[in-house]
Protein backbone atom coordinates (compact mmCIF):
# COMPACT_ATOMS: atom_id res chain seq x y z
CA UNK A 1 0.00 0.00 0.00
CA UNK A 2 2.46 2.49 0.92
CA UNK A 3 4.20 1.67 -2.56
CA UNK A 4 0.78 2.92 -4.34
CA UNK A 5 0.44 5.88 -1.77
CA UNK A 6 4.36 7.25 -2.61
CA UNK A 7 2.91 7.12 -6.76
CA UNK A 8 -0.01 9.14 -5.53
CA UNK A 9 1.79 11.43 -3.78
CA UNK A 10 4.16 12.14 -6.75
CA UNK A 11 1.19 12.15 -9.41
CA UNK A 12 -0.24 14.62 -6.95
CA UNK A 13 2.52 17.17 -7.44
CA UNK A 14 3.27 16.09 -11.39
CA UNK A 15 -0.49 15.73 -12.38
CA UNK A 16 -2.53 18.08 -10.44
CA UNK A 17 -0.07 20.84 -8.95
CA UNK A 18 2.56 21.48 -11.67
CA UNK A 19 -0.51 21.64 -14.58
CA UNK A 20 -2.31 24.15 -12.43
CA UNK A 21 0.71 26.64 -12.17
CA UNK A 22 2.23 26.27 -8.69
CA UNK A 23 6.22 25.99 -9.87
CA UNK A 24 7.40 27.50 -6.99
CA UNK A 25 10.21 25.19 -6.48
CA UNK A 26 9.93 25.69 -2.74
CA UNK A 27 6.32 25.34 -2.54
CA UNK A 28 6.59 21.70 -4.78
CA UNK A 29 9.63 21.06 -2.05
CA UNK A 30 7.16 21.00 0.79
CA UNK A 31 4.49 19.04 -0.61
CA UNK A 32 7.03 16.47 -1.71
CA UNK A 33 8.28 16.34 2.05
CA UNK A 34 4.96 16.46 3.86
CA UNK A 35 3.20 12.89 3.84
CA UNK A 36 -0.54 13.65 3.22
CA UNK A 37 -1.91 10.36 4.55
CA UNK A 38 -0.56 11.26 7.97
CA UNK A 39 -3.06 13.50 8.54
CA UNK A 40 -6.69 11.89 7.98
CA UNK A 41 -8.38 9.33 9.47
CA UNK A 42 -7.29 5.69 8.67
CA UNK A 43 -11.02 5.10 6.11
CA UNK A 44 -9.52 8.32 3.53
CA UNK A 45 -5.88 6.84 3.09
CA UNK A 46 -6.45 6.31 -0.07
CA UNK A 47 -8.17 9.02 -1.31
CA UNK A 48 -5.61 11.33 0.55
CA UNK A 49 -3.75 12.43 -2.58
CA UNK A 50 -7.04 12.90 -4.80
CA UNK A 51 -8.05 16.62 -5.75
CA UNK A 52 -10.64 16.98 -3.57
CA UNK A 53 -12.10 18.57 0.17
CA UNK A 54 -11.70 15.56 3.00
CA UNK A 55 -13.84 15.33 5.68
CA UNK A 56 -11.61 15.53 9.27
CA UNK A 57 -14.41 15.36 11.76
CA UNK A 58 -16.52 17.85 13.64
CA UNK A 59 -18.15 18.88 10.17
CA UNK A 60 -14.47 20.59 9.02
CA UNK A 61 -12.63 19.59 6.04
CA UNK A 62 -8.99 19.51 4.11
CA UNK A 63 -8.41 21.51 1.58
CA UNK A 64 -7.72 20.27 -1.98
CA UNK A 65 -4.21 20.15 -2.44
CA UNK A 66 -4.40 22.53 -5.93
CA UNK A 67 -5.70 24.91 -3.46
CA UNK A 68 -3.42 24.42 -1.33
CA UNK A 69 0.05 24.40 -3.12
CA UNK A 70 -1.40 27.92 -5.13
CA UNK A 71 -2.42 29.31 -1.67
CA UNK A 72 1.40 28.35 -0.89
CA UNK A 73 2.66 29.86 -3.79
CA UNK A 74 0.77 33.48 -3.51
CA UNK A 75 1.71 33.70 -0.52
CA UNK A 76 5.70 33.51 -1.25
CA UNK A 77 6.73 32.57 2.52
CA UNK A 78 10.34 33.14 3.10
CA UNK A 79 12.27 31.32 5.74
CA UNK A 80 12.86 34.31 7.69
CA UNK A 81 9.23 35.11 7.95
CA UNK A 82 6.72 34.70 10.63
CA UNK A 83 3.82 33.31 9.76
CA UNK A 84 0.18 33.22 11.72
CA UNK A 85 -2.54 30.06 10.46
CA UNK A 86 -5.74 30.81 10.77
CA UNK A 87 -7.56 27.43 10.96
CA UNK A 88 -5.11 24.41 12.04
CA UNK A 89 -7.43 22.04 10.79
CA UNK A 90 -5.53 18.54 10.42
CA UNK A 91 -1.83 20.13 10.64
CA UNK A 92 -1.37 19.22 7.43
CA UNK A 93 -1.13 22.93 5.83
CA UNK A 94 0.65 23.76 8.89
CA UNK A 95 3.23 21.25 8.25
CA UNK A 96 3.78 22.74 5.01
CA UNK A 97 3.95 26.17 6.18
CA UNK A 98 6.42 24.92 8.61
CA UNK A 99 8.76 24.09 5.84
CA UNK A 100 8.44 27.23 4.31
CA UNK A 101 8.31 29.76 7.17
CA UNK A 102 10.80 30.89 10.55
CA UNK A 103 8.29 30.40 12.88
CA UNK A 104 4.17 29.69 12.54
CA UNK A 105 2.11 30.57 15.41
CA UNK A 106 -1.61 28.75 14.24
CA UNK A 107 -5.04 28.60 16.06
CA UNK A 108 -7.68 26.40 15.90
CA UNK A 109 -11.29 27.05 17.36
CA UNK A 110 -12.01 23.86 18.30
CA UNK A 111 -9.79 22.53 20.51
CA UNK A 112 -10.17 18.27 19.67
CA UNK A 113 -8.81 19.22 16.13
CA UNK A 114 -5.95 21.13 17.78
CA UNK A 115 -4.77 18.83 19.75
CA UNK A 116 -4.63 16.29 17.25
CA UNK A 117 -2.54 18.42 15.04
CA UNK A 118 -0.50 18.53 17.71
CA UNK A 119 0.08 14.78 18.16
CA UNK A 120 0.74 14.53 14.34
CA UNK A 121 3.39 17.50 14.16
CA UNK A 122 4.95 16.36 17.92
CA UNK A 123 8.55 17.26 17.05
CA UNK A 124 8.90 20.23 14.70
CA UNK A 125 9.92 23.01 16.57
CA UNK A 126 8.65 25.84 14.68
CA UNK A 127 5.21 25.32 15.12
CA UNK A 128 3.33 26.93 17.81
CA UNK A 129 -0.61 25.85 18.87
CA UNK A 130 -3.21 28.25 20.59
CA UNK A 131 -6.94 27.30 20.41
CA UNK A 132 -9.84 29.75 20.30
CA UNK A 133 -11.79 32.16 17.91
CA UNK A 134 -9.94 34.22 15.67
CA UNK A 135 -12.52 35.01 13.55
CA UNK A 136 -12.79 38.48 13.96
CA UNK A 137 -8.82 38.99 14.70
CA UNK A 138 -6.27 37.22 17.06
CA UNK A 139 -3.91 39.44 19.51
CA UNK A 140 -0.05 39.26 18.95
CA UNK A 141 2.69 40.13 21.06
CA UNK A 142 4.07 42.58 17.64
CA UNK A 143 2.94 43.02 14.56
CA UNK A 144 3.65 40.27 11.71
CA UNK A 145 5.13 38.97 8.15
CA UNK A 146 2.22 36.33 7.15
CA UNK A 147 -1.48 35.91 7.68
CA UNK A 148 -3.10 33.21 6.27
CA UNK A 149 -6.71 31.70 6.34
CA UNK A 150 -7.63 28.41 5.42
CA UNK A 151 -11.53 29.13 5.97
CA UNK A 152 -13.28 32.37 4.20
CA UNK A 153 -14.55 35.41 5.24
CA UNK A 154 -17.31 37.58 4.27
CA UNK A 155 -14.68 40.28 4.36
CA UNK A 156 -11.45 40.19 6.34
CA UNK A 157 -11.66 42.21 9.84
CA UNK A 158 -9.75 45.09 10.43
CA UNK A 159 -7.76 44.68 12.98
CA UNK A 160 -5.57 41.18 10.88
CA UNK A 161 -4.98 43.96 8.01
CA UNK A 162 -3.40 46.62 11.21
CA UNK A 163 -1.79 43.47 12.57
CA UNK A 164 0.50 43.44 9.77
CA UNK A 165 3.97 44.65 9.38
CA UNK A 166 4.68 47.21 6.63
CA UNK A 167 5.64 45.21 4.03
CA UNK A 168 3.62 42.26 5.44
CA UNK A 169 0.90 39.97 3.13
CA UNK A 170 -2.29 37.94 4.31
CA UNK A 171 -4.29 35.64 1.91
CA UNK A 172 -7.55 34.80 1.94
CA UNK A 173 -10.44 33.80 0.47
CA UNK A 174 -13.00 36.68 0.90
CA UNK A 175 -17.15 36.18 -0.13
CA UNK A 176 -20.22 33.91 -0.31
CA UNK A 177 -20.43 30.59 -2.52
CA UNK A 178 -20.50 30.24 -5.16
CA UNK A 179 -17.97 33.05 -5.80
CA UNK A 180 -15.24 33.77 -3.69
CA UNK A 181 -11.97 35.59 -4.63
CA UNK A 182 -8.67 34.45 -2.95
CA UNK A 183 -7.17 37.61 -1.92
CA UNK A 184 -3.68 38.81 -1.48
CA UNK A 185 -3.72 41.73 0.53
CA UNK A 186 -0.12 43.36 1.28
CA UNK A 187 0.53 46.49 3.58
CA UNK A 188 2.67 48.96 1.47
CA UNK A 189 2.86 51.75 4.18
CA UNK A 190 1.36 52.35 7.82
CA UNK A 191 -1.90 53.29 6.32
CA UNK A 192 -2.29 51.89 3.05
CA UNK A 193 -2.96 48.07 2.08
CA UNK A 194 -3.12 46.80 -1.55
CA UNK A 195 -5.19 44.15 -2.58
CA UNK A 196 -5.08 42.14 -5.49
CA UNK A 197 -7.24 38.74 -6.02
CA UNK A 198 -5.25 35.98 -7.38
CA UNK A 199 -7.37 33.12 -8.33
CA UNK A 200 -11.16 32.43 -7.56
CA UNK A 201 -12.04 29.67 -5.38
CA UNK A 202 -14.72 28.55 -3.36
CA UNK A 203 -13.58 27.18 0.51
CA UNK A 204 -15.58 26.33 3.52
CA UNK A 205 -16.87 29.25 5.39
CA UNK A 206 -14.51 30.92 9.04
CA UNK A 207 -17.10 29.63 11.82
CA UNK A 208 -17.90 32.78 13.73
CA UNK A 209 -17.08 34.66 10.87
CA UNK A 210 -20.82 33.79 8.57
CA UNK A 211 -23.21 36.19 6.91
CA UNK A 212 -25.67 37.05 9.77
CA UNK A 213 -29.52 35.56 8.53
CA UNK A 214 -30.62 38.91 7.08
CA UNK A 215 -34.35 39.89 8.70
CA UNK A 216 -37.31 40.32 6.27
CA UNK A 217 -40.60 42.11 7.45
Amino acid sequence: MQQNLNKSHYNMIEQQVRPSEVLEPRVLAALKAVAREKFVSEDLIPLSYADTELPIGYGQTMLPPVIEGRMLQAIDVQPTEDVLEIGTGSGYFTALLAQLARQVDTVEIIAELSEQAQQKLKGIENIYFHIGDASQGWDLEDRIDVIIATAAFVTVPDRYKQALQVGGRMLAAVGTAPVMEMQLIQRTSEREWQIETVFETVIPPMINAEPKAEFRF
